[in-house]
């Protein structure tokens, strides 16, 4: 299945249908009179999301998106049967965004949450609406309410508690499908990656997570460099950030405040997220080189720096369970902010 993030749509309520003129004449029928009936509502468009998605491509293929217009009303009092809503599928973190591409109306981070983005015009009265003691013969109906359209941006922020970062063939990659059934490309080459990546972490009975891996950030990512920053947006909502360094590289320093620089450049807090720094690749290094390494890292980021191995494992649970504390603390902090009572307000 091919990754989407991003994709723009046109959404449109049904019009709802006109009222009816009609007479009842039915013979030895001692009362008549008018017995139109109202017109249908017209549909409504909603927006729901759907556990198991990961990617917007079916909105790649289809960009119009019409609620059914509600049917006339007619005689005998019937009504008009309502137009059928429109349901747009979409995954968990979808954000839904004016047409301006900044304004965000919607951020759906809960798995069946079911929100109404437009409702359907309403039904015109049918002329037994109108029947009163003044006017017993109405011959006038309404007319079904129009619908209303717009154009909206659908961008996709999949849901992770750890994101992985770090440049291109820092062994990210690697480290995913180690730690998680995830399989991703794996090559010798820059930009590997060309898309996200989850997948899910069992440390134990009670320490379940998810872990993005990103493509790899290069100087200049935020100007457009390589493959961008675009991608930055999946790693918005994680606890906290394995930042991967390749130990095999001369200048370890240099690697990690490129990617800092790249992750202040984008902003959207980024930056401030707890962050572990890891040196990665230490199978590939001498016994001698080990320790400077460890020791310029640890001066230019100012943390405690994991060494370790994706491609053998080598105190790669040790990691995890540096990045499972992280989330711990950052889930005990939400349910700290969701149970505060509220203010109470009194006259």
């Amino acid at each position: 299945m091919k990754f989407l993030d991003q994709a723009k749509i046109f959404i449109r309520s049904g019009d709802g249908g006109n009222g009816a003129v009609g007479f009842r004449r039915e013979k030895y029928v001692e009362f008549g009179g008018p017995d139109g009936g109202d017109g249908g509502k017209g549909g409504d468009v909603w927006a729901e999301t759907v556990e198991g998605l990961n990617t917007l491509i079916d909105y790649r293929y289809q960009q119009h998106f019409k609620a059914a217009k509600g049917d006339s009303g007619a005689g005998s009092n019937r009504t008009g049967a309502a137009g059928k809503d429109v349901v747009l599928k979409l995954p968990v973190g979808t954000q839904i965004l004016d047409e301006d591409r900044e304004t965000v109306l919607l951020d759906l981070t809960e798995p069946g949450q079911r929100v109404l983005l437009m409702e359907g015009g309403r039904g015109g009265k049918g002329n037994a609406f109108f029947k009163s003691s003044t006017n017993q013969a109405p011959r006038h109906a309404q007319k079904g309410e129009p619908g209303v359209e717009r154009w909206i941006w659908l961008r996709l922020k999949l849901i992770a508690d750890a994101g992985l970062v770090g440049l291109p063939n820092a062994g990210k990659s690697t480290f995913l499908s180690a730690v998680s059934r995830a399989h991703p490309k794996i090559a010798a080459y820059p930009f590997t990656t060309l898309h996200p990546h989850l997948g899910v972490v069992d440390l134990a009975a009670d320490a379940r997570f998810v872990i993005a891996d990103i493509p790899g950030l290069i100087e200049g990512a935020h100007e457009g460099a390589g493959i961008g920053d675009r991608f930055l947006g999946h790693i918005e909502r994680c606890a906290t950030l394995l930042h991967l360094v390749d130990g095999t590289q001369e200048d370890v320093a240099g690697a990690y405040r490129t990617v800092r620089g790249e992750l202040e450049a984008y902003g959207a807090g980024l930056a401030e997220k707890p962050e572990i720094v890891a040196l990665n690749k230490i199978d590939a290094i001498s016994e001698d080189e080990l320790p400077d390494k460890i020791a310029v890292l640890k001066e230019a980021s100012g943390k405690d720096v994991l060494a370790l191995s994706g491609a053998s494992q080598a105190n790669v649970r040790e990691a995890l369970f540096a990045v499972w504390e992280q989330i711990k603390a950052a889930r005990q902090d939400e349910l700290e902010e969701t149970a505060e009572p509220e203010e109470s307000w009194t006259p």
